[in-house]
């Protein structure tokens, strides 16, 4: 779509931010935060959107706020507005995650689950971050559809995924090293905090999930004094981001595919996997090591043992696609066995899970912390989780584009402050592991922890799968209501397939 409307809709530019450390060096009560700003609401060009009553302007913002009358980006925001003007509160800005996840039509979804009450009472905000979708996007010059791979099965598979960590950090540095290195976490925030001032608020309400929950914490920290109502939905552990977040993963999607096998066993009759659990998990392992022998090429799409456990995790992260998940096996089982291989149906059903951009994820995460240089490191962990984690135990160790990326511009965001924050978090997610939201908890002491029980999901705020955990947070954003305590809550069954 073109970008017209955004670079037509700013006028003037922020004139100062926070620096390195964790407060901004002015506010717009103390000091020159920004140019007054006037956006011009257009339509989104979105069907989306359009038809949610959305309006799509940018704001202007400097690329390194140490450098504020530098080089400009613009950030596409969109606005839903609150149904009662005559009861609205402020604005509920979100982050779908990724990172690397566009956030324009984040609250279209988002606004089916918010109660009538708060949906009277904020403006609903998605943003597409720096770097990514609408927003001046990072463009690598290498077209990988993820950074992320799985290392295969020995030394040489590895050396392939080194080469080509190594071939796209350069494809997504050299072509615009400056772009590149300031689309950070840290540099989000205070594009949000633009947002926030330019839409005339003097706090910020948030709601962000995954990734979004580490962007949400880094603003707690910069702007604690603007952090207002702030939920935090299948949380980072913010001392383990990225590399051992990942790391969390292997363990997580080994017992999420442990889960899944079970429903599929139940579902022989329809798959073929296996009547039990562990003859399931048996197939689908070698599945994965027969992709390595037949690996299957088409519509710039590969089939081998780097890709398949990721499309595995990409359908883990949701019982409600089970179906989808056994679909794709039962796929790339064919396929590897020397049957036709539909890629464009393949390639939809796991896009469709993982609407991330390869290029965004890799400068945010590679931009935010500094990675190990040395590949040999990656492969002893490697090596080590391979007894434990023999399908995911080569991916969530892997060597990325981060260990050939620059060093960042700014150090990471230490988190440690007293906003009240609500996090929620399901148990048995297999993205963000349980233990990094308890983690996350610890270094908000006043926030409070929502647990959905006996769940694998990853976003736990949705429509249909646990009213309890959805009236806390919707009492919680409509009239500021805090829990006293944590709490626990339990799944609707009639949320998961049978």
């Amino acid at each position: 779509m073109p970008l017209g409307w955004v670079r037509r809709s700013v006028i003037g530019v922020v004139v100062a931010a926070g620096l390195a450390g964790g407060a901004p060096v002015a506010t717009a009560d103390t000091g020159p935060w920004f140019a007054h700003q006037s956006l011009q609401w257009q339509p989104c060009g979105d069907p989306i959107l359009d038809d949610a009553g959305a309006q799509c302007a940018g704001v202007v913002v400097p690329l390194d706020y140490s450098r504020p009358d530098g080089r400009r980006v613009t950030v596409a925001i969109s606005r839903i507005p609150a149904t009662d003007p005559s009861r609205r509160r402020g604005i509920l800005l979100s982050n779908p995650g990724g990172p690397g996840g566009p956030g324009l039509e984040m609250m279209v979804g988002v606004g089916k689950v918010l109660s009538p009450e708060v949906r009277a009472e904020y403006d609903l905000i998605g943003m597409d971050p720096r770097g990514i979708g609408r927003s001046d996007p990072v463009n690598c010059a290498l077209p990988l559809p993820t950074m992320l791979f799985s290392a295969g099965f020995d030394l040489f598979g590895y050396a392939r995924d080194t080469t080509l960590a190594a071939a796209l950090a350069s494809s997504c540095v050299a072509p615009d090293p400056e772009k590149a290195r300031y689309t950070t976490t840290r540099n989000t925030a205070r594009d949000m905090d633009a947002i926030r001032s330019v839409l005339g608020e003097p706090t910020l309400n948030y709601y962000g999930a995954s990734y979004g929950t580490y962007l949400g914490s880094v603003y707690t920290q910069m702007f604690p004094e603007r952090s207002d109502r702030i939920v935090l939905d299948s949380a980072v552990d913010p001392d383990r981001y990225w590399l051992g977040m990942f790391q969390d993963m292997g363990p997580a999607n080994e017992a999420g595919l442990d889960d899944w096998a079970n429903w599929a066993a139940r579902h022989d009759a329809d798959y073929h996997f296996g009547t039990t659990g562990p003859q399931v998990r048996a197939f689908v392992e070698d599945v994965v090591h027969r992709a390595a022998g037949h690996p299957v090429v088409g519509s710039g799409y590969l089939v081998d043992e780097h890709t398949v456990p990721m499309m595995l995790l990409a359908l883990l992260l949701n019982p409600q696609l089970d179906a989808d998940l056994a679909e794709v096996v039962r796929m790339i089982a064919d396929g590897v066995s020397g049957l036709p291989l539909d890629m464009d149906r393949l390639k939809s059903k796991i896009s469709a899970a993982v609407p991330v951009q390869a290029s965004g994820m890799a400068a945010v995460m590679c931009g935010d912390k500094a990675a190990p240089r040395d590949p040999a490191w990656y492969y002893a962990n490697i090596e080590r989780a391979r007894p434990s984690q023999p399908v995911f135990g080569a991916f969530a160790n892997n060597i990325t584009a981060c260990a050939f990326w620059p060093d960042p511009v700014e150090p990471p965001t230490t988190i440690g402050n007293p906003t009240r924050v609500l996090i929620l978090q399901s148990t048995n997610d297999t993205r963000t592991a349980y233990q990094e939201a308890q983690a996350l908890h610890r270094d908000l002491p006043a926030s409070r922890m929502i647990t959905l029980a006996d769940t694998r999901i990853h976003g736990t705020f949705r429509v249909g799968l646990s009213p309890c955990l959805n009236d806390i947070t919707n009492a919680y954003l409509a009239t500021g209501a805090f829990p006293a305590t944590d709490a626990t809550c339990q799944p609707d069954p009639a949320f998961f397939p049978e």
